[in-house]
């Protein structure tokens, strides 16, 4: 229902490999939106990755690499600030940049 009141309908089609029940299929449409919001999302308003200019030979992929293993190192560490205020910290001060590196696994 819109918000002056109209009912609209709304319809998907999904092309899918096999047969699965409507509450299996739900929890793929959340499995892959939960992708996108954990990490194709952090990726773009961290990383600004949408804005990213490269274009050529292997220069995406070779980025892409290193954003995440930059996500995957700003998560590990245990500060609870968020992700632009660690990327921030570690641009300002070169120890917190250190603890971050060290907390790898």
């Amino acid at each position: 229902i819109e918000p002056d009141g109209r009912k609209t309908h709304h319809l998907r089609h999904f092309l899918l490999s096999r047969e699965i029940s409507a509450e299996a299929f739900l929890r793929v449409v959340r499995a892959h939106w939960t992708i996108e919001n954990q990490l194709h999302w952090v990726l773009d308003v961290a990383f600004c990755e949408d804005a990213a200019r490269n274009r050529k030979d292997n220069g995406p992929q070779n980025l892409s690499i290193l954003r995440k293993l930059a996500l995957n190192i700003i998560r590990q560490h245990p500060d609870k600030a968020s992700i632009r205020r660690k990327i921030k910290k570690a641009g300002w001060d070169d120890q917190f940049l250190i603890s971050m590196i060290a907390h790898m696994q």
